[in-house]
């Protein structure tokens, strides 16, 4: 048996039509290859040609910085660790902040050189002392790139100079790039205090660094993330940015100019912001299941999975939410056990069904636990 728990909330659901308005924009916006995404979901939004395999230029340090983050936040290395600069990094071209053959510097300040100034001299330092050599490290970028998904990509290097004779295997497109930004994005949040940094000095402060995506100090709410450029890949840029609790990355390959690279990010961004909203369903108030012959009385139900809806904001007083839990549950209860769902409606039509799961496990009580339980209620009536 069940029983229902009905709530009416503000909710809509993105329906898979939507993004067929952006696809009829996007020509317009510039750019060889442009895409779309919600972080939070990673709901296409908009796309053209974004599986088209382009040169990303230093693009390609998304990856590089992904596995940098990833390295961090496992405990691998440390920000303060010291990193020393090899003959192979202090050699690179383009941007860089030349770096000296013996040269040390943190990681924290070869990230930052990244992530603000694209530096390729830091980026192959990382990738040394991260894996011994940077095709060692390209190795890695291009197993964590299969692990994401990332089916049209192919790297050869960890910067995204295309001046080497195999630069031109060097490929990824528009909707990998937003695969893994999302990726650093959503669960290393910690990159944002690199790459929201407008202005800042290395060397204590005897080299100054200006961060390439002027969106960071001239668009509201942005968070990143990278741009890159060659004369053979063209003008690109993963651009994110964050407003009302709702981040989203706009991906635009090979556009003919800075400006139009900046100005079709932020016109992809303002599409995102102005018609879609996110929301986080709210269960607090879901009472517990009954449990029988539990060493607890109940079991507190959650969800089973992220909940957050991308909502089209004209239609989000549509949708309801209804709660079904189970009447009662037998121990043991297992942590995760399934208990009930929380679906999404607009009108007669289910929108989303997410399943209830126990918090916490419940084991079942013993022989000796219930023997004494019977004994005190046979005493208790007694008195």
């Amino acid at each position: 048996m069940k029983r229902g728990l009905a709530a009416a909330m503000s909710l809509a659901v993105l329906l898979c039509l939507l993004p067929l308005r952006v696809l009829a924009q996007a020509p317009e916006v510039g750019g060889k290859s442009v895409y779309l995404m919600d972080v939070a979901t990673g709901t296409t939004l908009g796309e053209f040609n974004a599986h088209e395999k382009l040169a990303p230029a230093s693009v390609t340090k998304v990856m590089t910085m992904l596995l940098i983050m990833e390295a961090v936040d496992s405990g691998k290395i440390g920000w303060e660790d010291i990193v020393t600069t090899s003959e192979a990094a202090a050699a690179k071209g383009g941007s860089q902040i030349y770096l000296k053959v013996g040269e040390q510097m943190t990681v924290r300040d070869m990230m930052k050189s990244i992530a603000v100034s694209s530096a390729n001299d830091c980026a192959c330092a990382m990738a040394e002392h991260l894996a011994g050599s940077e095709a060692a490290f390209v190795q890695q970028m291009n197993q964590r790139a299969q692990e994401l998904g990332m089916a049209d990509t192919h790297f050869v290097n960890c910067t995204g100079l295309d001046d080497g004779e195999d630069a031109r295997e060097h490929r990824t497109s528009a909707h990998d790039i937003a695969l893994m930004s999302r990726e650093l994005l959503k669960n290393h949040p910690d990159v944002r205090q690199f790459t929201t940094i407008w202005m800042d000095t290395v060397r204590q402060g005897a080299f100054g660094l200006s961060n390439t995506n002027k969106l960071i100090r001239f668009y509201p709410g942005a968070t990143g993330l990278k741009t890159g450029f060659t004369s053979g890949a063209g003008y690109c840029l993963s651009a994110s940015a964050q407003r009302d609790g709702m981040e989203l990355v706009a991906v635009v390959m090979g556009a003919d100019s800075s400006k139009t690279r900046f100005n079709a990010c932020k016109q992809l961004l303002d599409y995102g912001f102005a018609n879609f909203a996110l929301v986080q369903p709210d269960i607090c108030d879901t009472p517990a299941v009954p449990v029988e012959l539990g060493t607890a009385k109940t079991v507190s139900p959650q969800l089973g999975e992220d909940g957050t809806l991308l909502v089209e904001k004209s239609l989000r007083s549509t949708v309801t939410a209804q709660v079904e839990l189970e009447e009662t549950v037998e121990a043991p209860v297992s942590q995760g056990q399934r208990l009930g769902t929380l679906t999404y409606r607009s009108g007669e039509q289910i929108l989303r069904q997410i399943p209830l799961v126990a918090q916490q496990e419940v084991p079942r009580l013993s022989w000796k636990q219930m023997f004494g339980k019977v004994f005190r209620r046979i005493a208790m009536a007694a008195e």
